[in-house]
This record gives structure tokens, sequence and C-alpha cells, in this order.
């Protein structure tokens, strides 16, 4: 999962394993911390609220995994705030 900060709100780009996580449940997490603080993003398959506390920040897509799955769509955008935005970046099928 890649994560790009904008000046709307945040930009998530998953792979097609990671669409296929979603699709069975799995929650998706990417974080970074440091000394004193740090901060997550999770995509959780289970939920559809967007919630936020202390460098975390947990979005809901049970209600747009039918969207991600369309093979005609590039993605979905959730408003916020923030704005979140998950797109489908499939390279090359994984094997």
């Amino acid at each position: 999962m890649k994560v790009r900060l904008t000046s709307r709100g945040l930009r998530v780009r998953i792979d097609d394993l990671e669409l296929a996580a979603l699709q069975r449940g799995e929650v998706l997490t990417v974080a970074s911390s440091w000394e004193g603080g740090g901060w997550s993003l999770s995509l959780d398959p289970r939920q559809d609220t967007l919630t936020g506390e202390a460098g975390a920040l947990r979005v809901g897509v049970s209600g747009v995994l039918g969207i991600l799955a369309d093979p005609q769509r590039e993605g979905v955008t959730l408003t916020g705030p923030p704005q979140i935005t998950v797109e489908k970046e499939f390279g090359p099928p994984h094997a």
C-alpha cells in the first residue's frame, strides 16, 4: 500500500494482492514510528466509518469494496475530512 499526502487529504494506492486481502476481510495497515510519535493508516473492510486518533487513521471501506472490485473503476473517493482516495495500481499480475 502506498500513501501520499495531498492538499485535499490522502491518496492511497493498493495492488491486486492488497485488494484480495481486503475482500477476505483482512485489515491493511501502513505505519511509521519514531521516538515520541508516529502515524498509521489502516484500511478496514469490516467497518464503514473514518476515525482518527493520536496519529492513527482508520478508514472503513466495507461500503466501497464492490466499487474497488469493479474492473471498470480505478478507485473511489471517500469524503472526510480528510478526503481519502483509494486507487487500484495493478501492474503485471502476481503469480
